[in-house]
């Protein structure tokens, strides 16, 4: 049930992109903006004045705070306090987290309330402007998405890196990476429960028509990329560690391989859009390859430990390919970057810096003088397979929360409601 319109993108003007984001270390996709929704008209003759109320008010503090900071809030440049110390980011999420515990109540139970209201929002990646539909759960999908993408761009801005204290190269602290493996983490968290409990929620219809921002293959995508962004923070602190052995680095590296992988399996076949969409295809290419290029590094690293001529045969190949990767890593990351929305490079740190300067000097000191006499076709048809990794990170497990305890005396065509958790 539900019916749903989507908007062409060349019919209004509702859809604001900014021209450029400035440095990037994490994708942020594009935040969909709700539209105004009139509860009273649709809900009046069944709710109370009271939730009505409630339900306009805090979905309307969100429509106004997105509306005003979405097109500049995944700008990486630090957003000044509001009045009550905490950032824009931090302030639209506690709304949405406001918000989602009143709307759950629409959805509770399988409430025909659920088909009354017509949510309509913005896209960034879709073709079509903006998609509404009248099924609440699509206004739970919507919510969690933008709960995850806002997660995503705290990540982002922890990061990038500052000028240290004592005026070296621009650092991004122990502590920054560790809360970003925390947010990202809980990014992927929520993604999940989309795609495990609200998605399945949805008539098939429904699903199919679902904006691309939206489609099951695109959450999952995202969901992934956060863990994958989050294991290379963990390869970055190992290789910073001195405990941390090559064979803990290789088995970090091939399973960020795999993260980004899945992710562009995830997307391959998706009708993603130029602007945001194609930006977010580039992301996943640039990274999986990049991915690559650290794991076949750690893999010739090892190899190159054994005694015999085969192995050294071996690391030769990996090395190479090692070499390869991060110079086509390169070219995809110009790439990401020229795609609209502009954006730049953050200065190398972490894993990357590392191995920028590691990956040329090591396979040019094995490979020496052989290395003209392999194409890049042949390196690719010699290296070595990666090992094969159970993959450790896992997304938080996020619940939608209990239904808001306004509900609980609250009558649905003379029926009274109960407190309960939702059922999915």
């Amino acid at each position: 049930m539900g019916c749903f319109a989507s908007t062409p993108k060349d019919s209004g003007g509702n859809r604001r992109r900014p021209g450029s984001i400035g440095e990037v270390s994490v994708y942020v996709p594009g935040l969909r903006i709700p539209k105004p929704v009139d509860f009273a008209q649709s809900l009046g003759d069944h709710l109370s004045k009271n939730i009505v109320e409630r339900l306009s008010a805090l979905r309307t503090r969100i429509v106004v705070m997105a509306s005003q900071e979405g097109p500049t809030i995944t700008r990486t440049k630090k957003k000044s306090a509001t009045q009550h110390g905490d950032s824009t980011l931090a302030d639209l999420q506690q709304a949405l987290e406001d918000y989602l515990p009143v709307l759950l109540g629409l959805v509770k139970d399988g409430c025909h309330l659920q088909y009354k209201v017509q949510f309509v929002w913005v896209n960034q990646e879709d073709d079509a402007e903006e998609t509404a539909m009248s099924n609440a759960w699509y206004e739970v999908l919507s919510v969690l998405h933008l709960m995850a993408t806002l997660s995503l761009s705290q990540a982002n801005l922890l990061l990038l890196p500052r000028t240290s204290a004592d005026g070296y190269q621009p650092k991004v602290s122990e502590e920054s990476r560790r809360a970003s493996v925390d947010i990202f983490l809980k990014a992927a968290g929520y993604l999940d429960c989309a795609v495990r409990h609200v998605l399945p929620q949805l008539p098939t219809e429904l699903r199919r028509n679902l904006p691309v921002d939206l489609a099951e293959g695109v959450l999952r995508a995202l969901c992934l990329q956060a863990l994958g962004q989050g294991v290379d923070i963990q390869l970055g602190m190992a290789i910073d560690s001195t405990k941390a052995t090559l064979a803990v680095k290789r088995r970090l590296a091939c399973e960020m391989v795999k993260y980004w992988q899945q992710a562009q399996d995830n997307i391959t076949n998706l009708p993603l859009g130029n602007g945001w969409g194609e930006k977010h295809r580039h992301f996943v290419k640039w990274k999986y390859v990049e991915a690559k290029a650290a794991a076949y590094y750690y893999h010739g690293m090892i190899l190159d430990e054994g005694n015999t001529e085969k192995s050294h045969g071996m690391a030769v190949a990996a090395l190479q390919a090692a070499d390869e990767y991060f110079k086509e890593s390169k070219k995809l990351c110009e790439a990401f970057n020229a795609a609209p929305p502009l954006s730049r490079n953050a200065p190398l740190w972490g894993t990357m810096k590392y191995l920028s300067e590691k990956i040329p000097k090591d396979t040019s000191s094995k490979v020496r003088i052989n290395r003209d006499l392999y194409s890049y076709e042949r390196i690719m048809e010699t290296a070595p397979t990666l090992p094969d990794f159970a993959l450790a990170l896992k997304p938080d497990e996020y619940q939608l929360p209990q239904v808001d305890s306004s509900w609980r005396t609250e009558n649905v065509n003379g029926i009274q409601t109960a407190p309960n958790h939702i059922k999915v």
